[in-house]
């Protein structure tokens, strides 16, 4: 209601709003849908006009919701479970192999772990379009972010099917020359960038170098395989990024840190064909797959 005229609400000046309200940035939510910040900031002016309420503090960079906003926001999240729930049951009732399903998975996982897998889906079912989206992120698989996760841990809520596909070893690698020509005191190492602090891998090889200095940092994996490939450090690797690299060799007998990987599926839609095929062929790869390492064990 606006005065004592009835507002005809339009469901995607919400659904921009929402996005705002959760991201917190206009730019954030501009990246959760895929739009322009622009698109956002007009979507949101258009449901404060309709409403004649104003909904956003735009006075600091971070977004502020007023007491209406925190109002509305609370019920646009119940209407976009509800548009989810519905948009689900229409796809479970599906009985071909046919549609498009979106798929979140660490970075690290997604070439290596993960191209196999989804190439046997579409070899056997090519009426399945597949996205990977390759994310640090947890996707939300209740706003439809993602069909399929692949996680590095084990959600604790949400009403989601959950497998666990198996494990992946990390461990401290090198190139044989950096080991034989540079003194374990005087090791440097290879890391993350400060982004990924809070990681368990990057705990740990901060752990590791214990006072040493991470000199070198990049968020990409690769680039960390190839840096220390070229004796620019000790690197802490997943094993199975490290076993196809010839140039590297693991540099502890003990493994140093060993991480879970997750298969999440809204319950809602773990029973759609296309969604169980691709989560059929996950499983059936990483039974296949040894995780644990098989490349050879230097001393330092």
């Amino acid at each position: 209601m606006a005065g004592n005229k009835f507002t005809h609400i339009d469901w995607d000046d919400l659904r921009h709003f929402l996005a705002l309200a959760q991201s917190g940035t206009f730019l954030g939510a501009a990246r959760q849908l895929g739009v322009e910040h622009a698109t956002v900031s007009r979507r949101v002016l258009s449901l404060e006009a309709r409403l004649g309420r104003g909904l956003v503090d735009r006075r600091g960079r971070r977004v502020v919701l007023t007491a209406d906003g925190e109002q509305v926001a609370r019920h646009a999240a119940l209407i976009a479970a509800q548009t989810a729930a519905v948009e689900q049951l229409g796809r479970s009732s599906a009985t071909e192999l046919q549609g498009h399903v979106r798929i979140s998975a660490p970075p690290a996982l997604s070439s290596v772990l993960l191209a196999e897998p989804i190439a046997a889906v579409r070899r056997e079912h090519p009426g399945i379009h597949i996205t990977l989206v390759g994310e640090k992120r947890l996707a939300s698989l209740d706003r439809r972010e993602a069909d399929i996760a692949v996680r590095l841990s084990r959600p604790d809520q949400g009403d989601y099917s959950i497998v666990k596909l198996g494990e992946m070893s990390f461990n401290l690698y090198a190139s044989r020359r950096y080991l034989d020509t540079v003194a374990p005191s005087d090791w440097t190492f290879i890391g993350y960038d400060e982004s990924m602090n809070a990681s368990p891998q990057q705990m740990r090889l901060i752990e590791l170098a214990d006072g040493r200095p991470i000199a070198l940092r990049s968020s990409v994996l690769e680039f960390q395989v190839a840096a220390a490939s070229l004796e620019s450090g000790v690197v802490m690797l997943p094993d199975f990024a490290a076993t196809g690299s010839g140039d590297l060799e693991r540099v502890r007998e003990d493994h140093a840190l060993v991480r879970e990987i997750w298969l999440v599926v809204h319950t809602e839609i773990k029973d759609v064909p296309s969604v169980r095929a691709v989560t059929d062929a996950f499983k059936s790869a990483f039974r296949q797959r040894l995780l644990a390492n098989s490349a050879p064990c230097a001393t330092p």
